[in-house]
């Protein structure tokens, strides 16, 4: 499904554990490593996918994390023209991809993480990496995405640390 200039829907997952860290994820039978992402079906909201492909990539139920927050806007990325689709006639050309970023916060444990969870894994292996780690090393045309989503979400992971840090300091309530 592409909309009218040629970008496929897709989401992109942050997914970060109490340090901060982010989940990086290497790609079946490659050297290339990235965040989630997929696809939006048809009729489903970028939360549901959200939620759908972080099940079917990395095993892990919307009772394991929690949504920290999501990209305002879309995020385009263009697909170097060897790996661009020519489209039917009367179809846009595939150019790329239009996505929403979540940000999310690992409630559960680092044993959670399934990569084999659906018929088709797309990680053979993950790490956490530091936050800013993968503006360096994910695929050059992506580059530009990461760094908007990385950076408009950080504030994110800013305030829930301060919230955190509020709620341990919270003296008791007198009874």
């Amino acid at each position: 499904m592409l909309d009218k200039e040629g970008y496929r829907p897709n989401v992109g997952i942050i997914l970060a554990n109490h340090r901060n860290e982010v989940f990086w994820g290497k790609r079946v039978n490659q050297h290339a490593w990235q965040f989630p992402q997929g696809g939006i079906k048809h009729g489903e909201t970028p939360q549901q996918a959200m939620y759908r492909e972080l099940e079917e990539e990395v095993g892990l139920q919307g009772c394991h994390v929690r949504v920290l927050g999501r990209t305002r806007e879309w995020l385009r990325y263009e697909v170097p023209e060897r790996w661009a689709r020519r489209a039917r006639e009367g179809a846009a050309d595939y150019r790329g991809q239009k996505q929403i970023w979540y940000l999310l916060r690992l409630v559960g444990r680092d044993c959670d993480v399934r990569l084999r969870a659906s018929g088709k894994p797309e990680f053979d292996a993950w790490r956490w990496n530091d936050y800013w780690v993968p503006l360096d090393a994910v695929i050059e045309f992506k580059r530009d995405v990461y760094r908007q989503a990385l950076l408009e979400l950080h504030r994110f992971l800013q305030d829930d640390g301060r919230a955190h840090l509020r709620a341990a300091v919270r003296p008791a309530a007198n009874n």
